[in-house]
């Protein structure tokens, strides 16, 4: 954006938080074979387009995962294809607790889960 055009849409700010989710949907759990988005992993995308600070709310499939860390340098590594991205946060949170129903139909099939 210019100078003069500082103010951001909330038009503009959705279609910057469409582009965040598909690019985390280039992050594959490497446990499971599919993205973290399919799973149900990510819970919500804050976007500040003033600075563009990015905070990823999250969650595991449980709670001890060991994955924590890879899939946290893989959010990292994905969003700065996002050029509006200039800070990310990732918070893992648990509530609520993650389930199978957070899944994606696509994910559940790829699973054999019904």
């Amino acid at each position: 954006m210019t100078e003069a055009n500082q103010d951001w849409s909330a038009q503009e700010t959705e279609a910057i938080k469409e582009r965040i989710l598909s690019a985390l949907e280039t992050v594959i759990d490497p446990e499971l074979g599919i993205d973290i988005v399919n799973l149900g992993l990510i819970y919500d995308i804050e976007f500040n387009p003033e600075d563009g600070d990015t905070v990823i709310k999250m969650t595991l499939t449980t709670m001890g995962c060991p994955l924590a860390d890879i899939l946290t340098e893989s959010i990292h590594d994905a969003l700065r294809e996002v050029e509006e991205v200039k800070k990310v946060e990732v918070k893992l949170v648990w509530y609520p607790a993650w389930t199978t129903d957070k899944m994606s139909r696509y994910a559940r099939i790829a699973l054999g889960i019904r």
